[in-house]
């Protein structure tokens, strides 16, 4: 395959899926507009894209070994560009079910997302009886269970998987690194500008752009912050920051981050909302 030839593949499928995803928009509605506000310069990303990015060394191309909770954050991703895309939400809250992780999620939507690893999630949500709440499906998706018979849900190569996908929007590229006893498939950075884009826009959303009313934040932005701080990749977009700008940067994090999501939800109607909260709930149990 020559490289003009290539490109033009890659073109042609980021372009396909910025359709896709602006359809789905249009379609399902309720923070479509905030969306395509944040991601209007560049590529768009899905959050489980964007939180990988952010987990990402950029010139070896791995994930931090000491970093734990990438894997259950990539998941609790899914959940929520699923509840943002219209194809999921909580139950109803009712007097025997008045906190996030008692209610389960359901399915509101079957349709196709175009997006491989989101449609797996949805396909195991679908086919789940009886429903599951939040905590359990970051669970399962994970691989985090004693029963072996629910080890079917859980999804594999979601890493490699995602960088392959960065490696086609020409992120990132593919290298073999040496480790001693093995060789190891890594994704460097090759294209700077959509993580310090990424970055920047993370920093803006506890610096310039921060609002004390979490209702009036950009929804994408109030998901990416709390998935950020699940998947303990926050720090490395907090690092660059001027000591000032990160003290501020930090202390308003905290204080969002350490609300009682169970209060918090209460106060908004949208199911993307709820999910957000509910995933911080999960999180803050563990």
């Amino acid at each position: 395959m020559t490289t003009l030839t290539h490109r033009t593949r890659r073109s042609d499928r980021v372009e396909q899926t910025r359709r896709l995803e602006e359809e789905e928009d249009g379609q399902v509605g309720g923070g479509s507009e905030e969306e395509e506000d944040d991601d209007s310069k560049g590529l768009r990303l899905t959050l489980m894209e964007e939180i990988l990015l952010l987990g990402l060394k950029d010139k070896e191309g791995y994930t931090s070994f000491w970093n734990d909770c990438i894997s259950s954050g990539l998941r609790a991703c899914m959940l929520i560009e699923l509840a943002l895309r219209g194809r999921i939400h909580l139950e109803p809250v009712t007097m025997r079910k008045r906190r996030l992780l008692d209610r389960k999620v359901l399915l509101k939507s079957e349709a196709p997302t175009g997006d491989m690893l989101l449609d797996e999630a949805l396909k195991h949500i679908k086919a789940t009886e009886p429903p599951q709440n939040v905590s359990s499906w970051i669970d399962l998706l994970t691989g985090e269970t004693w029963n072996p018979m629910k080890l079917h849900y859980q999804m594999r190569n979601v890493r490699e998987r995602l960088a392959k996908n960065l490696v086609e929007k020409g992120v990132l590229t593919t290298e073999k690194q040496n480790f001693l006893l093995f060789d190891m498939t890594t994704h460097p950075l090759t294209d700077t500008t959509e993580k310090q884009r990424l970055v920047q826009r993370l920093q803006e959303t506890l610096l310039e752009r921060w609002t004390n009313d979490h209702r009036r934040m950009p929804r994408r932005a109030l998901a990416l912050l709390v998935l950020a701080h699940a998947a303990d990749v926050l720090e490395n977009a907090l690092s660059t920051l001027p000591d000032d700008g990160y003290d501020t940067a930090s202390a308003r994090s905290r204080a969002l981050l350490d609300a009682d999501p169970d209060v918090e939800s209460a106060k908004v109607t949208s199911p993307a909302d709820q999910m957000i909260w509910a995933v911080l709930a999960a999180f803050n149990k563990t």
